[in-house]
């Protein structure tokens, strides 16, 4: 990888949600090394309100987060992704577009938060362990000496960060 920002995207089928949590995470942990994006195959077009509401909780930044389609990123325009994330079984099995420069492809198979049954807390408590499931692994690759690790070496530890 280049002395440039890396780019990571994170998909999920809604964005709205799971890859929502992962680009606020990710900016905020970046240690200026990251840029995130996050987007969805059929975004809802908006954010869950539980997500916000964590996000904002942890102090995170909110006011740019919203859901968007991935082909925002699969456009001449778009930046050129270094990594693609799929963080759902629904995006992972769908034919997704032809990133401009050909990404590393991860799959990262997560519960959906947004989908736990029951009252308030335990769907608040669903998105507190996704975000801290999400977190261990930004963490891990933050940790990666990305830029000293070729192509095949980086696929492979991104994989061993695969928990389904």
């Amino acid at each position: 990888m280049s002395d440039r920002l890396i780019h990571i995207l994170f998909l999920c089928t809604h964005n709205s949600a799971r890859s929502i949590l992962a680009e606020a995470i990710l900016n905020r942990l970046s240690q200026e090394r990251f840029k995130a994006f996050s987007a969805g195959s059929a975004p809802s077009g908006s954010v869950n309100p539980l997500a916000i509401k964590l996000l904002q909780k942890l102090g995170h930044d909110v006011r740019s987060l919203r859901s968007k389609s991935w082909n925002e990123f699969a456009g001449p325009a778009a930046p050129k992704m270094d990594i693609v994330v799929t963080v759902c079984h629904n995006a992972a099995g769908e034919v997704c577009p032809n990133w401009p420069g050909q990404p590393i492809k991860v799959h990262w198979g997560m519960a959906d938060p947004s989908t736990v049954p029951g009252n308030i807390e335990a769907r608040e408590k669903a998105f507190l362990n996704t975000y801290h499931d999400i977190s261990r692994r930004l963490q891990a690759i933050i940790s990666l000496p990305i830029e000293k690790l070729d192509r095949i070496s980086l696929q492979n530890k991104l994989n061993k960060l695969k928990i389904e």
